[in-house]
């Protein structure tokens, strides 16, 4: 039987667990205003939700619940960075959780 996670209950699980072990964490939080929930950035939309840092090791993770969908966006960042020497890239759901202690180890 599947646990059922919201997408931030996950989220919160795994930035809870990357600074258990010591990572340094980035993840931009939306705000709220008169149009409703924004992210404040400058570029392109679609980076990814954790950028993990602790040497000599950059994780860049996208975290998704089950069911949760990349939009193009997010895929546009994915492929991109997937093409870049030295970073690892993920795309991470609840069922991922032991993979991911294995990774944030």
């Amino acid at each position: 039987m599947k646990l059922k996670i919201s997408e931030q209950d996950f989220l919160n699980s795994v930035v809870e667990l990357a600074h258990l072990m010591h990572w340094r964490v980035h993840h931009s939080r939306p705000a709220w205003t008169e149009k409703g929930y924004r992210t404040a950035i400058q570029g392109d939309a679609g980076f990814p939700d954790l950028f993990l840092a602790r040497k000599p090791r950059i994780v860049i993770a996208e975290i998704k619940s089950d069911k949760g969908r990349i939009s193009e966006a997010q895929s546009e960042w994915l492929l991109e960075l997937k093409q870049c020497f030295g970073i690892e890239l993920y795309l991470w759901r609840p069922d991922d959780w032991l993979e991911i202690q294995h990774i944030l180890q």
